[in-house]
């Protein structure tokens, strides 16, 4: 079906399967708003979850309750969302709000006491509806720049309590100026010609020109093709405050039919990671450009896809000049098209080239494959197409402990992790199999453990792999504590820490040997403890213990005085 949403001016149609209520929800913010980022856009393995409200890049700004209801979950995240609360409402949505620099008092109790209970930072815990029941419009918390923000805003969703899928907020009544149409850079045709999309797909680049919604190709009036091909395009809906933000439908039609239809309307967290199956995945990691793929790939389980005729694969042999058209909106039901011609001609050949493997792996059923140094078994569900996998291996490095691994190759994504398994050579002394993990040559841990003989771990990418050792505790480097230090009149503890290899773990202060809570930042490594006004005057002995992913330790001590 098709939803009517309204402007100030104009009016567009978006497509939407259901039915939304357009009056229930006032806005999370008393600003005018303007979005940071949209809902669906495309980040970096996933798409955007909610819409980012601008907040003058300052925090502090009151986060109301968008309706009547009650917090049903009560989040503090290392990375992530930072300080998130959920407020579950009646007509069967629920709310988040995250990145938060702070709760509403009566909220921030109740976070601090299951901290101090559980005794630790992160905490993620659901609450009864008779516990925090919220008015709307009531002062629920206060925007901040916590977890994995880059810049002070606010992150606002709308859930289906029921599914726990996530809906874009403006099909809710949740106005966002914008009269920009979205802007189309640029057009590629892929020649697939039966074959899985890989990072050998031959594409071709047309160029573009236009503006305010019409663009046309600069040259080409009729695009030859032979064999399978899909298209694929660039395009972002430019914001009145100047930044590019994604897109709420691509619609390709030939011959007036529509043969593929994505649309932003909602999406599972499970599905997200398959943002990198959606979009030309190899020419993003190696030219940084973002192509959103009018084809399918078959082991794609997004369901933003509303038509996909034939997957959205071309194989037409007649010979007729066929007319194409790109219908792009964003969703305020600004427009912009791009038409085009393409036609069969048997003589216009551009072949792939298969590079062959060692085994076929088949997107659709459990695969593995072993060499005797190395063993790996990939889930179904993991490839979104076929593959060759392709593998070799060459002589270890100094100071490692096995062979470098090349399994296939990075520029391939996949959906979830799978088991890899490496052989260590002899140099690896039994007594530090514990501390054995899977590196890559770009540097990222992927996990270790011992399992009959080999170093097992769960990569999440292809790559080059060997075993090397963790063996050195993180680095704590206190910033305003030393022994013996007078800090009366100062709020609290503050200390970097770091890892060299497999990441941190956990935190542990105590103050006179009672666990206090350690609060912590990993953009910058910054961990703090805030003093409590219960702290008595006089002399205390503070401990820090900070562990990393393979068990190594390390402890501060000191002793200060209020």
């Amino acid at each position: 079906m098709s939803l009517l949403v309204a402007g100030s001016t104009f009016s567009q149609e978006i497509t939407v399967s259901g039915t939304y209520p357009k009056t229930d929800f006032i806005p999370p913010l008393d600003l005018s708003p303007s979005l940071a980022g949209s809902f669906g856009e495309i980040r970096g393995g996933h798409f955007h979850s909610g819409l980012d409200y601008r907040t003058n890049q300052r925090e502090g700004y009151p986060v109301y309750a968008v309706a009547d209801g009650f917090v049903s979950r009560l989040r503090v995240q290392v990375g992530g969302f930072g300080n998130a609360l959920y407020i579950g409402h009646s007509n069967g949505y629920t709310t988040v709000y995250a990145h938060l620099q702070r709760f509403s008092p009566r909220i921030a109790r109740i976070v601090k006491d299951y901290q101090y209970r559980k005794q630790s930072f992160d905490v993620d815990f659901p609450l009864l509806p008779i516990e925090i029941p919220v008015k709307k419009g009531e002062i629920i918390a206060w925007s901040g720049n916590t977890g994995g923000s880059a810049g002070p805003h606010l992150h606002f969703e709308i859930r289906d309590s029921r599914t726990e899928e996530t809906i874009n907020p403006q099909l809710f009544g949740l106005e966002v100026p914008d009269r920009i149409k979205p802007t189309i850079e640029g057009l590629y045709m892929y020649r697939l010609n039966g074959l899985p999309f890989n990072e050998n797909t031959t594409k071709q680049y047309f160029r573009l020109s236009g503006s305010n919604g019409n663009y046309r190709l600069d040259q080409s009036p009729v695009i030859n093709f032979s064999g399978e091909v899909g298209f694929g395009i660039i395009t972002y809906d430019l914001q009145p405050a100047g930044n590019k933000n994604g897109v709420y439908s691509i619609e390709l039609k030939m011959d007036s039919t529509t043969i593929f239809l994505s649309a932003l309307e909602r999406f599972a967290f499970s599905n997200s990671r398959a943002v990198n199956s959606h979009i030309d995945y190899p020419t993003l990691l190696t030219s940084g450009r973002t192509i959103q793929k009018s084809f399918i790939e078959p082991g794609n389980p997004l369901s933003i896809y509303k038509t996909a005729v034939n997957r959205g694969i071309i194989n037409t042999r007649d010979n007729n000049i066929h007319n194409m058209q790109y219908i792009v909106k964003d969703a305020k039901g600004n427009t912009s098209t791009i038409s085009f011609r393409i036609k069969y001609n048997p003589g216009s050949v551009i072949a792939n080239t298969e590079k062959q493997g060692v085994k076929k792996f088949l997107y659709n059923q459990v695969n593995e494959y072993s060499s005797g140094q190395m063993k790996v078994v990939l889930p179904k569900g993991v490839l979104y197409s076929d593959i060759n996998l392709y593998y070799d291996r060459s002589p270890r490095r100094k100071g490692t402990y096995s062979e470098i691994h090349k399994l296939h190759t990075r520029l391939i994504p996949l959906h979830s992790n799978y088991d890899l398994w490496i052989k260590p050579d002899s140099s690896l002394p039994a007594n530090l199999y514990n501390k054995a993990v899977i590196v890559d040559t770009r540097g990222a841990s992927h996990g270790g453990v011992f399992d009959s003989g080999f170093i097992k771990g769960r990569p999440r990418v292809f790559g080059e792999f060997y075993i090397a050792l963790d063996t050195i505790a993180p680095v704590i480097r206190p910033v305003n504590i030393t022994d013996d230090k007078q800090m009366a009149g100062i709020s609290r503890i503050s200390f970097r820490i770091s890892d060299n290899l497999s990441g941190i773990r956990s935190f542990t202060g105590t103050i006179d040997g009672q666990w206090v809570l350690m609060e912590y930042d990993p953009r910058n490594g910054s961990l703090w403890h805030a003093f409590e006004d219960t702290l008595p005057k006089g002399k205390h002995h503070f401990q820090l213990l900070v562990t990393d992913m393979m068990m190594n330790s390390r402890t501060y001590n000191a002793t200060f005085y209020r």
